[in-house]
């Protein structure tokens, strides 16, 4: 099981994301890749200009339980990317933080999901991101659980 959250820090701009999602079986040694389900940021601050923001993406580890490194998956064995704007309203350029699974990140550090460099008036993205998943060898079968973090600033 896969829990998102969402934050948002500039007043006017909103953030939504799905509540949470399972991504399924995996084997160890093997990779599980899943959708996120939308992403989705909303400004409206109307005409300022430019009303430009940035989305960025974090995970926790992932960890089945108390146990030490035989329950965790790092977070540097977590991959995702954005995908492209899936729908978009109010015009603005919007640009997808990697485009394609070729362009996948690890969620080691935050990373920069979206971004919206120039435009005003109200607007909004969505877009589907997904995950992929590097199981270790050596970590014990269990259901593990990790946060995915999305914020908007």
């Amino acid at each position: 099981m896969l829990r998102t959250f969402q934050v948002a820090l500039t007043p006017g701009v909103d953030i939504t994301v799905p509540a949470s999602v399972n991504l399924g079986a995996g084997a160890v040694g093997g990779t599980l890749t899943g959708q996120l389900g939308s992403v989705e940021v909303t400004d409206f601050r109307g005409p300022i200009n430019p009303n430009t923001w940035v989305a960025t993406v974090s995970a926790t580890v992932f960890t089945a339980g108390p146990g030490g490194a035989q329950r965790t998956i790092a977070r540097d064995r977590i991959s995702y990317w954005s995908g492209p704007a899936t729908r978009s309203t109010g015009g603005g350029t919007l640009v997808p933080g990697q485009p394609t699974s070729a362009q996948a990140v690890t969620l080691a550090v935050t990373r920069e999901a979206f971004r919206k460099t120039a435009g005003s008036g109200n607007n909004a993205v969505r877009w589907a991101p997904a995950i992929r998943v590097t199981i270790p060898t050596g970590i014990v079968a269990g259901t593990y659980r990790g946060t995915i973090t999305h914020s908007v600033a």
